[in-house]
């Protein structure tokens, strides 16, 4: 594969998406580990600015014409581990933070589920891009964990209800969108099989 398709901006960037990951996960360690209110802040700094390079990944990649195959397997894999490694952190963080241990456990089978099903189609030469019901999946999804991330009350504004709305609304999305893979890959794929 040629180095300078994998290495063009837009995949750099949904790389670097996949670098914030461990780092979110650090800072709000510091938060549990020793009260430490600023790292959820500095957490959702980073987050942000993750979640910043999800659009300007896609933008440049379209301007620019540099659309890969393994930029379309990164990028919803880049998406899930964001999002992903941050839920189970606002779970681990404890009641008070909002985040059901149970609705984080079906975001993420749904996630584990659609990978796998991306692992097949790729396997028979088909990359399974994000339709738009799963960009909006992925959108709530995100909106709502930055709310929840933030936390704590500004000029007397309350993130946390926000974030919580937005997380059901999102979990309602993510099963919904997952159903939709699956079945038009059963039907596309496992269909035609068995014709």
């Amino acid at each position: 594969m040629d180095k300078k398709k994998v290495f063009n901006l837009p995949n750099c960037l949904t790389m670097a998406r996949i670098l914030a990951a461990p780092f979110i996960v650090l800072l709000l360690y510091f938060e549990m580990w020793f009260q430490f209110k600023f790292g959820s802040y500095f957490a959702f700094g980073l987050y942000f600015l993750a979640c910043v390079t999800d659009y300007f990944d896609g933008k440049i990649a379209r301007e620019q014409n540099t659309i890969t195959n393994l930029g379309k397997f990164l990028d919803p894999l880049a998406d899930k581990l964001l999002i992903g490694s941050a839920l189970i952190m606002l779970v681990r963080l404890g009641p008070g933070w909002g985040v059901p241990a149970w609705v984080v456990i079906i975001i993420i089978c749904r996630e584990l589920a659609v990978t796998g099903m991306r692992a097949i189609a790729a396997e028979m030469g088909e990359v399974v891009a994000a339709d738009r019901l799963g960009k909006l999946k992925t959108l709530t999804q995100s909106l709502s964990v930055g709310f929840l991330i933030f936390h704590y009350p500004l000029f007397g504004w309350d993130p946390r209800p926000t974030g919580i709305v937005l997380l059901y609304i999102a979990l309602v999305l993510t099963v919904v969108s997952g159903g939709h893979y699956l079945y038009n890959f059963y039907k596309k794929w496992i269909g035609t099989s068995e014709g």
